[in-house]
């Protein structure tokens, strides 16, 4: 598969795919409101509102989302105790991060009280921040085991198989790391996570990883 524009269609077709792109547009406009809201305030509205309702429409797209970390320790919990252990606060982090995040969406559509949205704001990014934690050890330990084979392998094709996997582990760590930044930013409001520009750039470098991570080969 050669063709940009085919790759693009699969790219798209796959629900994680359209949350890298309407992530771009959630993170792009906010850095738009940020530059714009002191001289342009018409532009900074438009932009605050592409930024609302991005956020709103990937948390639609997220619906049932937090069953993949239940089918990943139902189906492959880990080759190791270390692994399993840490698969376990992993993807329980995760379910815990997409489970209350249907509560969220809904009190900010106003089905629920809006008053629980600060409640589960906080539930959910607790539990995605304690998801990347253990997913970036995960990564870590995989990146470190691949190194020591690649420095014994005595094919190519090995070779280029251990260094794509280890670039592909590196892109999630990355967007681990800087989703964990955005959910610090709820857990424990501070000037620098919360600061526009923070927040604009850790969503969007997460966002790329994305799509790097998800583009078809």
């Amino acid at each position: 598969m050669n063709d940009t524009v085919d790759k693009l269609v699969v790219f798209l077709a796959k629900r994680d795919g359209i949350d890298k792109l309407v992530k771009t547009f959630q993170y792009v406009s906010k850095l738009v409101h940020w530059q714009a809201e002191a001289s342009r305030p018409d532009l900074a509205r438009r932009a605050k509102s592409w930024e609302v309702a991005s956020g709103l429409s990937r948390k639609a797209f997220r619906s049932g989302r937090f069953l993949t970390g239940f089918n990943a320790l139902r189906r492959s919990p880990g080759s190791t105790p270390l692994f399993r252990f840490l698969a376990v606060f992993a993807n329980a982090g995760e379910m815990v991060y997409f489970f209350f995040d249907h509560f969220l969406w809904l009190s900010r559509v106003g089905v629920l009280d809006a008053g629980l949205a600060r409640r589960m704001s906080y539930v959910s990014a607790f539990g995605e921040a304690l998801g990347y934690v253990f997913f970036v050890a995960m990564d870590a330990i995989m990146i470190k085991k691949g190194l020591a084979e690649e420095a014994t392998a005595a094919k190519e094709e090995e070779v280029r198989r251990i260094r794509g996997d280890r670039m592909m582990r590196l892109m999630a760590v990355a967007a681990n790391l800087a989703d964990f930044v955005i959910a610090v930013a709820d857990i424990e409001p501070n000037p620098f996570c919360n600061h526009a520009v923070t927040l604009g750039i850790s969503g969007l470098v997460s966002a790329w990883a994305g799509w790097y991570r998800n583009w078809p080969s």
